[in-house]
């Protein structure tokens, strides 16, 4: 299946579902304007699937007054699309929408995957990084993406450390599980946001790419970053034909084996 063809399947489905909006509202209407780019649900929305993509929502100080908030960075095209290509991509049954899941909610604890962007503008109350520690210590898995030099990585830091206090990060090596899980992976690339499109691939000081992690006791990754990079735009803009059709490939891909690690270990 080439991502050509995911994407005129996608752009088929969007059309179809387009008449049903005009009776019935989207699942996360009440969120619609703290998101950057929600899109209409699809007309398979309510159909329960294995997998749920969780996105976080959490508060920052840099969140729009009754508007725009952080966490709802490329939301919800961004994984909508992502989901599309899971599908595909993959034997994993995923619901054909996310679920926004609040970090101050015990929600976490019914969805095993979380995803967050621009975790390095985040700010946790003690009791919400308490709660995330719970869902580490129960067999969740949180990637967050779209987090860029050092000083959002110390934030980023700041408030999992409330969550698994003195616990230290890792870059993880060419070798490890989650890049060969499904797809064999080279961690050297960047996936760029945007701005590659005007001949920038990096973003906000953030220069070269990493991929780090925190691994609980038993060495199982339970937090992973995709520093200096932006996986969440390849996704949103990958039926865009400006933006390289490789490094939406490779995200997509990035993707599935983090959702496929999370899974199985």
């Amino acid at each position: 299946m080439t991502i050509k063809r995911i994407w005129a399947g996608l752009a088929l489905g969007l059309l179809l579902t387009g008449g049903v909006h005009a009776f019935a509202a989207n699942r996360w209407a009440k969120y619609e304007h703290e998101m950057q780019d929600p899109i209409n649900d699809p007309a398979n929305a309510n159909v329960e699937a294995e997998f749920t993509f969780g996105r976080m929502r959490f508060r920052s100080p840099r969140d729009s007054r009754g508007g725009r908030m952080r966490w709802g960075t490329d939301a919800n095209k961004s994984e909508r699309q992502f989901i599309v290509a899971l599908r595909r991509l993959s034997v994993i049954d995923g619901k054909a929408i996310e679920q926004v899941v609040d970090i101050g909610t015990d929600e976490i604890f019914d969805y095993p995957f979380l995803y967050a962007v621009a975790a390095g503008d985040w700010e946790f109350t003690p009791s919400e990084g308490e709660r995330l520690g719970k869902f580490f210590e129960r067999g969740g898995f949180l990637v967050v993406d779209d987090l860029h030099n050092e000083n959002e990585w110390a934030n980023f830091m700041r408030g999992l450390n409330l969550a698994m206090p003195g616990r230290e990060y890792e870059e993880l090596s060419e070798q490890d599980a989650i890049f060969h899980i499904v797809h064999d992976l080279d961690r050297s690339v960047q996936i760029s946001g945007y701005n590659i499109v005007y001949g920038r691939p990096y973003e906000r000081g953030g220069i070269l790419p990493y991929w780090r992690a925190l691994r609980d006791e038993q060495g199982r990754i339970v937090a992973a970053a995709w520093m200096d990079q932006d996986l969440g735009d390849a996704w949103e803009w990958a039926d865009a034909p400006e933006y390289p059709e490789k490094l939406a490939s490779l995200a997509f891909r990035f993707g599935v084996n983090y959702v496929t690690y999370a899974l199985t270990h």
